[in-house]
């Protein structure tokens, strides 16, 4: 079979398959994604043994330390996901909701109501994990998806797809509802980009380059997520203990992931004091590159280039730049951020105020981690992705914003005149 047959035949099951998802009632999506869970977790052994093939072609092709963390699965990773599909099932049901109705002069009812997007492209690397949230949240939503993962989690991502495959059999639900495409050829990417007679929207979840090609090159809407250069800003009237604490899970707890803070940015005046503390809790375990004012402070520091202020590392490396001024970080900020997460420590509730008013994210935060910014944490069960643009949606993607509406109109016997 071709590469383009291998796209090309999924994507038309898929499209058979929304049809008919998008008329299963709420209880029959929410007893496929119990069994799913159910089976997910009789199926520990399984994944695992996969998944650990999966590391070690990692580690052997080079995989860095950072991408590995995301690669792996693990007995509790894999109980995280059956616990998220069953808070999933708990969300209420989006289809089918009437979001306005509203009487015309002539006595027509005019009303919209949720609807599901239909067949959803996901392309992403590393991270099989991503292929149960979002087989989750688009079933939930009534959309049927095809996954297209990363090569190194190929076979990881398949012994997921095929558990997921037999409990949507067994709760009588099409098993094209959820595929993931059989190949790991870069061409697969051109060809599913190019379907827009079968997909509805493509949704990339992965690096820079990934997420620029699907943007510039799909004839499918696409939504762009996923780039994540977060900034923490360390104010001059912040708690430096909780500063410390704050600067270190967003950079340190997962740092291949796109909600971890890449950039720090500490006040002239606390510089002084903040910089030598956190360098010092830093060493030996990140990478700091800092301005010119920040290696007078430590000398230490590896000196900071023009393309470290805008640079998603996704490893155990920071930028540092010491500003003048709360609008100086704001304005660093808006240069060099890609409009994901954002974040200010400080006790001045005024500038607190000015940062979230003037900072242009999809998550702003004063005194807390940048690291919040995720489907499950806003109470949304998952994500299928963190949307950095305006249209349709921003920030974490849950089920409404898997949907669409369409208008519902009411009449009797009426005709335009």
């Amino acid at each position: 079979m071709s590469v383009r047959e291998m796209v090309v035949q999924p994507a038309k099951k898929a499209k058979l398959a929304s049809r008919e998802l998008a008329n299963i009632s709420s209880q029959q999506k929410n007893e496929a994604l119990l069994i799913i869970a159910r089976q997910l977790e009789n199926s520990t052994e399984e994944i695992l043994k996969i998944n650990q093939e999966d590391m070690e072609r990692g580690k052997q092709n080079g995989l860095s330390s950072a991408l590995q963390d995301r690669l792996k699965l693990t007995e509790e990773r894999i109980a995280s996901m059956a616990e998220g599909l069953r808070e999933i099932v708990q969300l209420e049901d989006p289809i089918g909701e009437v979001l306005e109705m509203g009487k015309r002069p002539n006595g027509l009812k005019v009303g919209r109501t949720r609807v599901p997007l239909g067949v959803i492209g996901i392309i992403y690397e590393a991270r099989p994990n991503v292929t149960v949230d979002v087989a989750g949240l688009c079933l939930k939503a009534g959309n049927a998806v095809i996954l297209r993962g990363g090569t190194n989690a190929f076979n990881s991502n398949q012994i997921l797809t095929e558990i997921i495959s037999r409990a949507l059999k067994a709760a009588g639900l099409p098993e094209a509802s959820v595929q993931l495409i059989q190949t790991t050829e870069r061409e697969a990417v051109d060809i599913l980009i190019g379907l827009n007679e079968y997909l509805d929207v493509l949704i990339p979840r992965g690096g820079e380059g990934l997420i620029n090609k699907v943007v510039r090159e799909s004839s499918v809407p696409a939504i762009q997520t996923g780039v994540g250069n977060c900034h923490v800003f360390v104010d001059a009237s912040a708690d430096l203990e909780m500063a410390l604490k704050i600067v270190d899970n967003a950079k340190t707890s997962r740092p291949a992931v796109c909600n971890a803070a890449e950039s720090l940015l500490i006040h002239k005046d606390i510089a002084g004091e903040f910089l030598p503390r956190i360098s010092q809790k830093f060493i030996d375990r990140v990478e700091l590159r800092g301005c010119e004012k920040s290696r007078k402070i430590v000398p230490e520091l590896n000196p900071a280039q023009e393309s470290d202020w805008g640079k998603e590392y996704l490893d155990y490396i920071m930028s540092v730049k010491i500003v003048e001024s709360l609008e100086e970080a704001i304005n660093h900020i808006f240069q060099y951020g890609s409009m994901h997460s954002e974040a200010i420590v400080t006790r001045d509730y005024a500038r607190a105020n000015q940062f979230l008013d003037e900072v242009d994210a999809a998550a702003v935060y004063v005194n807390a981690s940048t690291r919040f910014t995720d489907g499950g944490q806003f109470g949304l069960g998952a994500e299928t992705g963190i949307s950095t643009q305006k249209l349709h949606a921003r920030g974490p993607m849950g089920l409404k914003e898997l949907t669409t509406t369409k208008y519902i109109i009411r009449g009797q016997g009426q005709i335009r005149e």
